[in-house]
């Protein structure tokens, strides 16, 4: 049987505030981090509400550049499409367009996955990465202390797409992913990986994301087809952070909860 977790769903009225509460969020994780551990290690992923977050960070008249330590963060990600890092797909030119060409982290801080080279030897080289940045002995697993997810309208996460090979990969921590729907390979973290952070949260927006949402959430359990089922963090602890849209399927928030950018709703489910 799976692990128990408790969801809790945060709901606000705007694809902004979404950004803007994921913000605070990294902020509030990699100062957490950084005190507790004297490093914070932090994985992202790409799409637009991660863009409008990194833009939030990076803004030097917003209140968050100031509040993170950039000179103990270490940058991972959660995946990348094969493509070089100058392609208009790749999700660290998002990331460097977006904040860190605007930010004060060094480029040894930074570990992106090389999606220039052959699908394993990119996956071979970022566990590789993992292995050597984060001291792991044998079969030991990263724990990153934030990784922040989004999720398809076909219910994939990272790069773990609906009856794909990486789905069933419970030993390495990093792999490539054929995904024949998009005729493409990607490079992901694996969701043992995924779920070993120590704090999940999935941004999601928008009007695409409501039915496959409310499955995931509330429907029968079916990861071969809806992959973001996977994600059952060992800390027992998921959070959704979702636009009232996205959110139009799933039981009525029961709580209003104020916080610095504005009030939100908040419910929750057990998995």
């Amino acid at each position: 049987m799976p692990r128990p977790v408790h969801v809790t769903y945060a709901v606000w009225n705007s694809p902004d505030l979404v950004a803007r509460a994921a913000a605070r969020l990294f902020a509030q994780d990699a100062q957490e981090a950084a005190d507790t551990r004297g490093i914070a290690r932090i994985a992202i992923s790409g799409g637009t509400t991660p863009k409008r977050m990194f833009e939030m960070l990076a803004d030097p008249d917003g209140p968050f550049l100031r509040e993170i330590p950039w000179d103990r963060l270490a940058l991972y990600w959660v995946d990348e499409r094969c493509v070089p890092p100058t392609d208009k797909d790749s999700n660290f030119r998002m990331t460097t367009e977006a904040m860190l060409s605007k930010v004060p982290l060094k480029p040894e801080q930074v570990f992106r996955m090389e999606g220039e080279l052959p699908p394993d030897e990119a996956a071979s080289r970022y566990e590789s990465t993992l292995r050597n940045s984060m001291k792991l002995e044998g079969a030991e697993s990263p724990a990153f202390d934030l990784l922040l997810l989004g999720m398809g309208d076909d219910g994939h996460t990272a790069s773990l797409f609906p009856h794909t090979a990486a789905l069933e990969e419970m030993m390495r921590l990093v792999v490539a992913n054929h995904v024949p729907q998009k005729d493409t390979w990607r490079i992901t973290l694996t969701a043992p990986v995924i779920n070993n952070a120590r704090d999940v949260a999935f941004l999601i927006e928008g009007a695409a994301k409501t039915d496959v949402l409310a499955e995931v959430l509330t429907g029968p359990r079916d990861p071969e087809r809806l992959p973001s089922q996977l994600i059952r963090p060992a800390s027992g602890k998921l959070s959704f952070f979702l636009d009232d849209v996205a959110a139009a399927k799933l039981p009525t928030p029961t709580q209003t909860v104020q916080a610095p950018d504005g009030p939100f709703r908040q419910g929750a489910l057990e998995l």
